[in-house]
């Protein structure tokens, strides 16, 4: 499972759809961070292709990763440019894979990068 979630990344960083077939279930839901919902590997790959005409990866690093039965948990820290502007922040996505190992359902959640100490050391 995580070389799957490392192949999907990649995918990103490479602008690469066609790493991205048989990644996804057909009836796959993949929830964004900040809100979107795509349902089934046509949404995905639509919008995939729809984002990367404004925006590139440059760099998705997995710093953990945790499985149990058919779910992958990967922590990472995900770094972009939008329109000309440079954003990264920390996150982590929950993966469920089906038998033959496609992704059926995957959230992804964000913590901002910048981190402090409200009550001191």
């Amino acid at each position: 499972m995580e070389e799957i979630i490392r192949k999907y990344f990649k995918a990103w960083i490479d602008k690469d759809a066609d790493a991205l077939r048989g990644i996804f279930s057909e009836d796959a839901v993949y929830s964004e961070c900040w809100g979107p919902e795509y349902h089934g590997a046509a949404q995905i790959l639509q919008w995939f292709s729809d984002w990367n005409t404004k925006g590139d990866v440059l760099e998705w690093t997995i710093k953990r990763t945790m499985a149990h039965e058919r779910t992958l948990v990967a922590e990472w820290y995900f770094k972009c440019s939008w329109e000309g502007s440079v954003d990264g922040f920390d996150g982590a996505t929950i993966a469920d894979f089906d038998d033959d190992d496609r992704i059926v359902r995957l959230c992804e959640y964000k913590s901002d990068p910048e981190h402090y100490l409200p009550y001191g050391e």
